[in-house]
């Protein structure tokens, strides 16, 4: 059996000092004033990779999935899904199937030798709205009929963004979320009403707030008032200080507090890579001082990692590490309905990182075993 101590994020974001017991999963936590000044933390999970370390979702095989995961464990993340944009169905059907390959062989091999657990696949389009596009291109498709029968077929998806103000997007969320997809809005130029319709529909997440969707207007609050006042969904944010100003990161956590907001990354594969440009459905994407935009400037994903995610709220928004990780491993564990990741509670899987007092990461264990 093994034992750490330091400052232990518990579920509710409070820093608690003590050792922590386990083997595969959770044993004891014992509070104690001797166990030193390193934080341990639940292994983060990220919501949203469209690629990392060189390989795109879009075109990776099995392997190059498996590769993203073991280059993700080494940075902190110890789950992810891997997020498919809008694109033709054809092509979204192949990602699930790569997903499909690469979550059996993590199987065969699970240990910290697999890296960060394939949770699945977020489907991030096509049903967005074509006014509110980003990075992704003009492929959008309305949530019904043929559309929506296949993506419903996918056997990997868990999670979808769509845009709530498309025709039959409220019976599609209902169908989603009986399918056991989670919903989140995003990509979306839905007033206030309709991002409210949308949660009362059943959708529990919005998809980067403030990015890609209508803007917050004092006459015309929009959705993005509605992701800072729903008590049933919760705001993922990408807090890179790029994609949302600091101020209002600050803002969001005033706001929703720890228990209301989820980090994600929206990496894309240029992230932790050595290239400097590679394409995203067919458009340039260029990397230049960490931010990567289109030829026309629109923001195209991010290369920060979770754990960077985290030092940044730390260190601009205010927050505990102990609250950062309820963002970037509590919250993001319970959109998913898993009930034995991202927190350290007894009985949990024991995928933990040890960071040092200047969150410096110092080691990360995956199924209680450390990864070298």
């Amino acid at each position: 059996m093994a034992r750490l101590g330091g400052r232990i994020a518990r579920p509710d974001g409070c820093l608690l000092r003590g050792f922590v017991s386990f083997e595969q999963r959770i044993v004891a936590i014992e509070p104690s004033e001797r166990a030193g000044d390193d934080y341990i933390l639940p292994g983060l999970i990220d919501l949203q990779v469209n690629g990392s370390h060189g390989v795109d979702i879009m075109t990776a095989s099995a392997d190059g999935l498996l590769r993203i995961s073991k280059n993700l464990a080494a940075e902190g993340t110890t789950g992810w899904l891997a997020t498919a944009i809008t694109s033709p169905l054809d092509s979204i059907e192949r990602v699930n199937r790569i997903v499909d390959e690469a979550v059996a062989e993590q199987s065969e091999d699970a240990g910290p030798q697999s890296g960060a657990s394939i949770l699945g696949m977020h489907l991030e389009g096509p049903f967005i709205s074509p006014h509110r596009l980003g990075a992704h291109p003009k492929l959008t498709l309305e949530p019904a009929g043929e559309a929506l029968e296949r993506v419903l077929a996918l056997n990997r998806l868990r999670l979808l963004t769509l845009a709530p103000e498309l025709p039959s997007a409220l019976d599609a969320i209902q169908r989603l979320c009986a399918r056991g997809v989670a919903v989140s809005i995003g990509h979306t130029d839905a007033t206030l009403e309709q991002a409210e319709a949308g949660v009362a529909a059943g959708a529990r997440m919005f998809t980067h707030l403030f990015n890609a969707m209508r803007p917050m207007r004092h006459r015309d609050p929009g959705v993005a008032a509605a992701a800072l006042l729903a008590s049933a969904a919760t705001p993922a944010v990408i807090p890179d200080a790029v994609h949302v100003h600091p101020a209002m990161l600050r803002l969001v956590y005033r706001l929703r507090g720890a228990a209301g907001m989820i980090l994600t990354t929206d990496k894309i594969g240029l992230a932790g890579a050595r290239g400097a440009s590679t394409s995203l459905g067919g458009a340039r994407i260029k990397v230049d001082g960490g931010v990567a935009r289109l030829d026309d400037g629109t923001l195209a994903g991010s290369v920060i990692s979770m754990l960077g995610g985290v030092r940044v709220m730390v260190e601009t928004a205010g927050v505990t590490a102990g609250e950062a990780a309820r963002m970037a491993a509590g919250n993001p564990a319970a959109i998913l309905s898993l009930g034995d990741r991202g927190k350290i509670e007894r009985g949990a899987r024991a995928d933990l990182i040890v960071l040092g007092p200047a969150l410096d990461l110092k080691a990360v264990f995956i199924t209680g075993r450390e990864m070298r």
